[in-house]
């Protein structure tokens, strides 16, 4: 079975106790790249992307025989994601208040690392989504980035499709007006 199959025969195999094996490393191969990137978006630095990376996948493979619907695998990936990903970004909150208040400390760590290998547009552009509420980053960067729809994305959050809207319409709002005030 290659990367190609589709997400029934891998829930199969990663339901089956002779090939779960296997069918974790086709969905690694698979998934496990987008992964890292949708989860970087989020925590910002490598090692903390690395880190909650390696939880969400302990999380899947323990996990996995709970799932029963293919339709429902991805969404249950990056609920798993989401919520590692938080997971690390509230380990760093012991100095500050909230989530929300990291904005300042992860664009230190952006511009460290991202310094090197991005481009000013896209720095830019990094820089204002740590400007925005966790919520809203993150509502941005699953439709921005990772083109999921508001129903993807409300079985990964569990917030409503309207909500989700809101969010997505703000963050865009914000991102745009910070891209303009920030100009090279």
């Amino acid at each position: 079975m290659d990367i190609s199959q589709n997400n029934g025969q891998l829930l199969k195999m990663l339901n089956s106790d002779e090939q779960r094996e296997q069918g974790f490393r086709l969905l690694m191969k698979k998934y496990g790249r987008p992964l890292y990137f949708y989860i970087r978006r989020i925590v910002v630095g490598h090692d903390d992307a690395e880190d909650a990376l390696q939880e969400t996948c302990i999380q899947i493979y323990r996990k996995i025989g709970q799932l029963k619907n293919e339709d429902q695998l991805l969404p249950w990936i990056y609920r798993i994601a989401t919520r590692e990903s938080l997971r690390v970004l509230k380990h760093h909150t012991r100095l500050f208040r909230s989530i929300d208040d990291l904005g300042n400390a992860l664009e230190r760590k952006l511009t460290t690392e991202y310094s090197m290998d991005a481009d000013d547009t896209q720095l830019l552009l990094r820089k204002a989504l740590l400007k925005l509420p966790t919520q809203q980053r993150l509502t941005f960067c699953m439709r921005y980035y990772d083109d999921l729809s508001y129903e993807e994305m409300s079985s990964i959050t569990g917030k409503r499709i309207g909500t989700l809207k809101v969010n997505y319409s703000y963050a865009v709002s914000k991102v745009k007006s910070y891209i303009k005030a920030h100009e090279i």
